[in-house]
């Protein structure tokens, strides 16, 4: 089966770009002239540890199912959503350019390709402008006009393979309502890519023009016109004064969440 962004997914090993019947056709003399094939076949103990290698995900990310992966920690709890360098962790959810919609699950921490009437959500739109994820332990309380879900982030940059928790640096705020419900997204930037230069979304704004209107005619429009009603930006002091009231609110709530 074909993946999100193109990944040949078959079980828990997901190669990209590498189907099992290739390697299998590699050693019986299918995929190669037949006199090379016993070549192949003794040469396979050297080869079957490059392609467990191969395999295995950098971060110990394991996927019992085509829609499931899992971490080595709880991907909500087990994370603090500040470090000591003043870096906020993000875990990617969608990478920038995809369209498949996965989500982190809040009870066993788990990320899972979101269903809906039965078959793996999809949105129907240009691909997410940046990395989207979420902050680990925040919450937007429903009591307060949120989502009851955890913070969303935009990690502007290249995509990030999905699973990865990034440490990024906040530069401000789209409030945004949806439904009525406040569902605000920080935009973030990492190291390592151009727009790292930028402090503040006015200077992102100056440096790459444009990129800030993209951000909210996107969220704006892909569930269809009317749905997501933008607030306008604010700053990142705004943006850190949400991502603050998240965490206290879901350490005053979920302290409880399994690690």
């Amino acid at each position: 089966m074909t993946g999100p962004a193109g990944v040949i997914t078959g079980g828990a090993c997901r190669v990209p770009g590498i189907h099992p019947t290739f390697i299998g056709g590699l050693f019986t003399g299918e995929l190669v002239p037949v006199r090379l094939a016993p070549l192949m076949r003794r040469l396979l103990p050297l080869l079957v540890p490059l392609l467990i290698l191969g395999c295995a995900s950098p971060r110990g990310l394991q996927a019992p199912d085509d829609y499931t992966l899992i971490g080595p920690q709880h991907m909500l709890a087990g994370y603090p959503a500040r470090n000591e360098d003043g870096t906020v962790n993000v875990v990617v959810e969608i990478p920038t350019g995809t369209t498949a919609k996965w989500e982190v699950d809040k009870t066993d921490g788990s990320l899972r390709w979101e269903f809906r009437d039965g078959v793996p959500r999809v949105v129907q739109y240009l691909g997410y402008p940046g990395n989207y994820g979420m902050v680990p332990r925040t919450l937007l309380a429903v009591e307060d006009g949120g989502d009851g879900d955890p913070l969303d982030v935009l990690v502007l940059g290249d995509p990030v393979e999905r699973g990865s928790v990034v440490r990024v640096r906040l530069l401000g705020v789209l409030r945004l309502l949806d439904g009525g419900e406040v569902d605000d997204k920080l935009i973030a930037v990492v190291d390592g890519h151009p727009f790292q230069a930028a402090k503040s979304l006015e200077e992102l704004q100056r440096s790459f023009p444009g990129v800030t209107t993209i951000i909210e005619t996107w969220f704006t429009s892909y569930k269809g016109a009317g749905e997501m009603t933008s607030m306008g930006w604010g700053d990142a002091d705004e943006a850190y004064s949400i991502l603050d009231a998240a965490i206290s609110t879901y350490g005053a709530r979920h302290c409880s969440v399994p690690r």
